[in-house]
């Protein structure tokens, strides 16, 4: 009797019990709800998938009043993308997900069953891809110059596709990794800028190097992005290094014939000398 009671003075009770019923239920509550971001695209993730049912994405900054998110408004889908709304990028936010029957508008929608995100603050947890690099080899005071490439985000500014550093500023600063080609010992270097010069490396030697993303000033489980492919530097040889071994070979043959040949004339040359020599002792000029 209570509980009949209690479904007659509080009909949104019954919705609540319909809507979240199993079985033969009409919307299932969000759940696995997770944020998704690289450089700052960020996406929101749940499940499942809706059957006869949408999703409705509220977005708040921390301790702030909710607002629709317009992208995330009666979806069938279980993802959207809220990085257009995320900002300033340096806030926490919390999202609301609510799973709407389709003929939403006959209930309250304080009545829908919903899920709320982790809390996410895009400038310190949003992760940054792998930089691209070239190397460039200084022979002179036996050093390698990294040039980086900043990662690219999504947002423009005055017709401008914004990087990373255009968002992290000072805050942001690369790990190179680098060792010789053929050893496993590695060392790491930290460099504030996207130009970085590795010293006093080991003439004659191959290198390899590889880059990351560095932001200090996140939690220890966000500082480091993606790391790069590897890229290594040529050996530089001497020239008989550069040889191959039949090229040496073929190299040490004709130095032989040449030296047969220079031979061959020297006693050919000798000869005709002597038997110059010897006509003239046999016929020696009459006296006048």
């Amino acid at each position: 009797m209570d509980s009949f009671l209690k479904l007659a003075l509080y009909p949104g009770a019954l919705l609540s019990m319909v809507l979240s019923t199993t079985g033969e239920e009409l919307v299932s509550r969000p759940e696995n709800v997770h944020w998704v971001s690289f450089n700052f695209k960020t996406l929101l993730t749940w499940g499942p998938a809706p059957r006869n049912y949408t999703y409705t994405v509220l977005l708040s900054e921390l301790d702030a009043d909710s607002v629709i998110t317009p992208d995330c408004l009666h979806i069938p889908e279980t993802e959207c993308d809220l990085s257009n709304y995320l900002w300033p990028l340096n806030r926490t936010y919390l999202a609301d997900i609510q799973a709407e029957p389709t003929d939403w508008m006959k209930y309250d929608p304080e009545e829908f069953v919903h899920s709320f995100s982790p809390h996410f603050n895009p400038y310190r947890q949003s992760q940054i891809t792998a930089a691209s690099f070239r190397l460039e080899m200084r022979e002179v005071n036996s050093s390698v110059a990294l040039h980086i490439t900043d990662p690219p985000t999504t947002f423009y500014h005055q017709g401008r596709l914004l990087t990373v550093r255009d968002v992290l500023k000072a805050d942001l600063k690369y790990k190179i990794s680098y060792h010789k080609a053929r050893s496993t010992g590695k060392k790491e270097l930290v460099f504030e800028s996207s130009v970085a010069e590795i010293l006093r490396l080991e003439p004659g030697q191959s290198y390899c190097f590889s880059v990351a993303a560095f932001v200090p000033s996140r939690a220890a489980d966000a500082q480091l992005g993606a790391w790069s492919q590897q890229q290594c530097t040529p050996v530089y040889r001497g020239f008989l290094e550069e040889l191959s071994v039949g090229a040496l070979v073929g190299g040490f043959f004709v130095l032989l014939v040449l030296l047969a040949v220079i031979t061959a004339l020297t006693v050919v040359c000798c000869r005709r000398q002597r038997l110059r020599q010897n006509k003239s002792l046999r016929h020696p000029p009459a006296m006048a």
